[in-house]
């Protein structure tokens, strides 16, 4: 036979025919490396996988089946025939190979041949080695040069399963069936490894046959079907959600959970991106990491991912999700692993506590920033302020007119009345313009929210609005379709209640925020509406009570006459703004007999009608005394012992007697702040008067101070609503005042005006009293 390919005798038994006599033992056996063989060429190639030869006897405990199920378990010292496996003999021809330059490119090898060490081994047909693959050499022990030639029944089995294994050999090569099984192998080193074989039968195009043997240790090959029948198992029954997505991030494996995760089958997985199965942001984003992850190999872990499947395409579901990267041993990337554990009830959990936090917040921010001050206009717009954008996208403070105008809540008959106080955007929208500017009436149609809750006196929550309903929460068509363009979807309104009476509405809506309003958000309002309708309500009736304190004061000025001999007199109050209260500051220009003239400036400490009322009996009184003719001493004096009968008020004062006929002025003070004078000739000094107690202190003695005057002086009478802020020393507003009062000025009219101007703030927290006497010729 050519090449050295022998074919069994037939007529020879087949244990002589597959394992050498004596005689032939005894022949001197060539290299087998440097034996010529002429049509070796002629062979069926291999590749080198890890074989190994069909000569063992077989443990049935080791001999499997070809689809590697295992034999049950029997004694081990019993040598068992492998298990023929019924394929058809290798004779057929192989097809004819594709041009080299037309087939594919081969992709990349896996190393699952390289982790179990499949080795190859070519024996023929009476049994001898002819090839050895270089992981034979690792698996057996033997070297190629010490394995070619030999026997494999003699040089790896040990004598008591030679003849199962030289048995199942002839069974091969007679029948061409394939078979499987485990032999206990010796190897070169002495030692017994249990080996796991699959062999068959090889023609070459001689006829000749050849027997292949693929052969792997078995430990490894258990190992690894061990490993993945557990990593099977692991994926498909793990709660959490398992994937393995390519290189191109297209799903290849995705476990049971994460299908039922996603409301997909796993085959709607498999070839496609997350973001074709999601275009929701929240994946997307999810799909970028995943690219980073693939790229940089830097595992991401423990990334929070909301968003909304098909699994429950009405909630939103949380997620925490890992990602690393997949590489073989060998290092070649593979592709991204995704492990995913929905932590939807956490999720929800924590934005429950988010949200009761968030109530805390606002509810603690309204109380701090609401009701500031007494002033109804600016309570409301904090109120909105709070409200806006924590709350809502948009909100509006309507009050009862009829509030305003009598501190009662009147309805009537007809449909109320509302005047708007305050309306705040979170962002620039058409829907301001459909909102009822501050300080404007309006008359609510009976179906709309603000109109509902003030005539039931119960909040009105509406969850969702389409665009065609936008028209019942609007005060009229125009602003009915700007709210439906600004994309309002939800609506509340909140009565404004306050000693058990609704005193207006707040009304609250959403556009850009895509939730809808629920109870939670009503029920956050309605705390912050109770709030601020105190708030309000104390507002109000505080500007009931300015307002007939005011009115009072004024009532009780004196109305100046425009002749005063030899004075060109100025006068003029302002109440306190801000949040402080009309007070007690009052000015005072008596008529005496001679051509004289008492000049007086007070003021009562405190405010309210009170003060006002305090300040008109102490006026009455001073206009009392100026005409006993008493000198400003002794009228102080007695101004003294009726304010310790209007206890607990006190008051300053200065008083003053101007005699244009001796060109003097008489003055005493009762703890006020000194008056000015500014000579026609001179700069402007504050005159240096005896101070005096406050009136109602008692018991200390007032003195008059005398002074010339000449035509043109001018002395300027004031309260400290004038001069005194809350950050200013008093020395520096007094050398503010002189300063002012160096400019020249037309007439006194005028300075009374620049004073008042340039000294008080906007805002003043006290009230004002300003008097300006310009001394003229007598004869003028």
């Amino acid at each position: 036979m050519s090449g050295g390919t022998r074919h069994p005798d037939p007529d020879q038994p087949e244990t002589a025919r597959a394992e050498p006599g004596p005689d032939r033992a005894a022949e001197p056996r060539p290299d087998p490396a440097a034996e010529p063989r002429a049509d070796r060429s002629a062979r069926p190639q291999t590749d080198p996988v890890d074989p190994i030869d069909p000569v063992d006897p077989v443990d049935p405990a080791t001999v499997s089946r070809a689809d590697h199920t295992t034999a049950p378990e029997v004694d081990q010292d019993r040598p068992v025939r492998p298990r023929l496996e019924h394929t058809e003999a290798p004779d057929q021809p192989a097809p004819p190979r594709a041009d080299r330059a037309t087939e594919p490119e081969t992709e990349q090898p896996t190393g699952l041949f390289d982790l179990l060490g499949v080795a190859a081994v070519l024996l023929e047909a009476d049994g001898r080695i002819d090839m050895w693959s270089p992981q034979a050499e690792e698996l057996f022990g033997y070297d190629r040069a010490e394995a070619v030639g030999q026997y494999a029944a003699l040089l790896l089995l040990s004598p008591e399963n030679r003849d199962a294994a030289i048995e199942l050999f002839a069974e091969v090569m007679e029948t061409g069936r394939g078979w499987a099984g485990a032999f206990p192998v010796r190897r070169k080193d002495g030692g017994t490894r249990t080996v796991e074989f699959r062999n068959m039968r090889l023609t070459d195009h001689l006829g000749d046959h050849y027997a292949l043997g693929l052969a792997a240790d078995r430990s490894t090959l258990r190992r690894v079907e061990r490993d993945a029948a557990l990593s099977a198992r692991l994926v498909t029954q793990a709660p959490i959600g398992l994937a393995v997505l390519d290189t191109e991030l297209r799903y290849v494996a995705v476990n049971p959970a994460l299908a039922a995760m996603h409301g997909l089958s796993e085959a709607d997985h498999v070839g496609r991106r997350l973001g074709e199965l999601f275009p929701d942001t929240a994946f997307q984003a999810l799909e970028g990491s995943m690219r980073r992850v693939l790229d940089t190999g830097v595992p991401l872990v423990n990334q929070e991912v909301v968003g909304r499947t098909a699994a429950d395409p009405g909630s939103d579901h949380a997620w925490m999700t890992s990602l690393y990267r997949l590489e073989d041993h060998q290092g070649h990337t593979l592709g991204v692993a995704k492990v995913a554990v929905e932590v939807t009830d956490r999720y929800r959990a924590a934005q429950e506590a988010e949200r009761a936090q968030r109530r805390v917040r606002l509810i603690a921010r309204g109380s701090a920033r609401i009701g500031t001050t007494l002033e109804v206009e600016r309570t409301a717009q904090e109120l909105a302020d709070v409200l806006v954008p924590d709350l809502a996208d948009m909100a509006a403070v309507d009050l009862l007119d009829s509030m305003l105008r009598t501190g009662r809540t009147d309805p009537g008959e007809g449909p109320p009345l509302f005047r708007a106080l305050a309306v705040k955007t979170a962002y620039p929208t058409d829907a301001a313009g459909a909102l009822v500017p501050p300080g404007r009436l309006t008359v609510y149609h009976a179906g709309h929210p603000a109109a509902q809750s003030v005539r039931t006196g119960h909040p009105v929550l509406i969850t969702h609005l389409d665009s065609g309903e936008v028209g019942r929460v609007a005060a009229d068509a125009e602003a009915a379709r700007l709210l439906a363009r600004a994309g309002v979807h939800t609506d509340m309104a909140v009565p404004l209640i306050a000693r058990g009476q609704c005193i207006g509405v707040m009304g609250l809506a959403r556009a850009r925020n895509p939730a809808p309003f629920d109870a939670d958000d009503l029920e956050l309002a309605c705390e912050l509406a109770s709030r601020a309708a105190l708030s309000i309500d104390n507002a109000v009736l505080h500007q009931h009570t300015r307002s007939t304190a005011e009115a009072l004061q004024r009532s009780l000025l004196p109305r100046l006459s425009p002749h005063h001999p030899g004075l060109e007199i100025a006068a003029r109050y302002r109440p306190a703004q801000a949040i402080g209260e009309v007070g007690g500051d009052w000015y005072d220009v008596i008529p005496l007999d001679g051509d004289r003239t008492a000049l007086a400036v007070g003021d009562v400490m405190g405010s309210g009608i009170a003060a006002a009322a305090t300040m008109g009996r102490l006026r009455t009184a001073t206009s009392t005394l100026a005409d006993l003719d008493l000198d400003p001493a002794r009228v102080l004096t007695h101004l003294d012992r009726i304010t310790l009968g209007l206890d607990p008020y006190i008051a300053t004062c200065v008083y003053a007697v101007h005699d244009p006929r001796l060109a003097r002025l008489e003055a005493a003070s009762a703890g006020h702040l000194p008056p000015v004078l500014i000579p026609s000739d001179g700069p402007p000094r504050l005159l240096d008067l005896p101070t005096g107690t406050p009136l109602g202190v008692g018991g200390v003695s007032f003195e008059s101070t005398t002074l010339a005057l000449r035509p043109g002086d001018q002395l300027v009478l004031y309260t400290d609503g004038l001069v005194e802020t809350r950050d200013d020393p008093i020395d520096a507003r007094l050398d503010e005042l002189l300063r002012l009062l160096s400019a020249p000025s037309p007439s006194p009219e005028d300075t009374c005006d620049r004073l008042l101007r340039e000294l008080r703030h906007p805002a003043g927290h006290d009230d004002v009293a300003l008097l300006i006497a310009r001394v003229l010729p007598l004869d003028s």
